[in-house]
């Protein structure tokens, strides 16, 4: 019998099939890695990380006794959010956890800068391609008796973000929320829907939307006196995926952000 948390994710999730969309860096890599470790196989769908850091991370996992290929693909475009999972599909044979991480500001925009063509931009990529992938999954994980649903959403779905966010943040508002809500329609087919909302984590994103003098004014108003590192996402999303560890866990949005936010 397992005994230790270690031994219960590697029962819970070896062999599992993981499909981690955004995966080719920060929080998705570290995430889709993390999974590999446990003996999952990992579909890890990238779009603009670099190829090389994409193929390194697969060898690596296929390295350590796990199973991973990667799939590259725009999802703001329905189409490839379905090729992707079906892709995934027929590479493993079926489909047991899915990550919904891929998502962007796409770019700091003040209201009077703000235009339909970029709402639509923000919205695609981070909340319609959500829905689309929880659609598309959906069929798969009610036949075979349940799923995981874990999506990505942001600290500021609730604080509403900085100056030029305003979009990103509303899309990430209705990522909590559709969490939520799908959560309550599909635990009668035994699929889990939960999220993660990360705090100011200090990857790739804030190295293209933010500056060091902002991130450091944000350090020092954090309790635990520290940006976040994509490492400490990954505990959560194995947790939440771990149906020993929280198989009576859904419709949670679980904050992750060092004391940033406590309401």
């Amino acid at each position: 019998m397992p005994d230790t948390q270690s031994d219960l994710l590697r029962t819970d999730l070896a062999g599992k099939v993981v499909l981690v969309t955004g995966g080719g860096s920060g929080i998705g890599a570290a995430i889709a890695e993390a999974f590999g470790r446990y003996g999952a196989r990992v579909g890890i769908h990238y779009h603009g990380s670099d190829s090389q850091l994409v193929s390194d991370c697969v060898a690596r996992i296929n390295a350590g006794g796990g199973n991973a290929f990667s799939l590259q693909a725009d999802l703001s475009s329905s189409s490839a959010v379905k090729e992707v999972i079906d892709k995934t599909i027929k590479y493993f044979g079926r489909l047991d956890v899915l990550v919904n991480n891929a998502g962007s500001m796409v770019a700091r925009r003040r209201l009077e800068e703000t235009d339909d063509d970029f709402i639509d931009q923000v919205f695609n990529l981070n909340a319609r391609s959500v829905v689309t992938a929880c659609r598309t999954v959906f069929p798969g994980f009610a036949a075979q008796g349940g799923g995981c649903i874990i999506n990505v959403s942001s600290i500021s779905a609730r604080t509403g973000g900085s100056p030029g966010s305003s979009i990103y943040s509303a899309s990430k508002a209705f990522v909590s929320t559709l969490t939520r809500s799908l959560a309550r329609e599909l635990a009668d087919r035994n699929i889990r829907v939960n999220a993660i909302s990360p705090g100011t984590i200090d990857t790739a994103f804030h190295e293209q939307f933010s500056n060091r003098d902002k991130l450091e004014k944000t350090r020092v108003s954090i309790p635990l006196q520290r940006l976040g590192t994509a490492q400490d996402c990954v505990g959560t999303a194995l947790y939440l995926a771990a149906d020993s560890l929280s198989g009576y866990v859904t419709g949670q949005v679980i904050e992750v952000n060092g004391g940033q936010l406590m309401a």
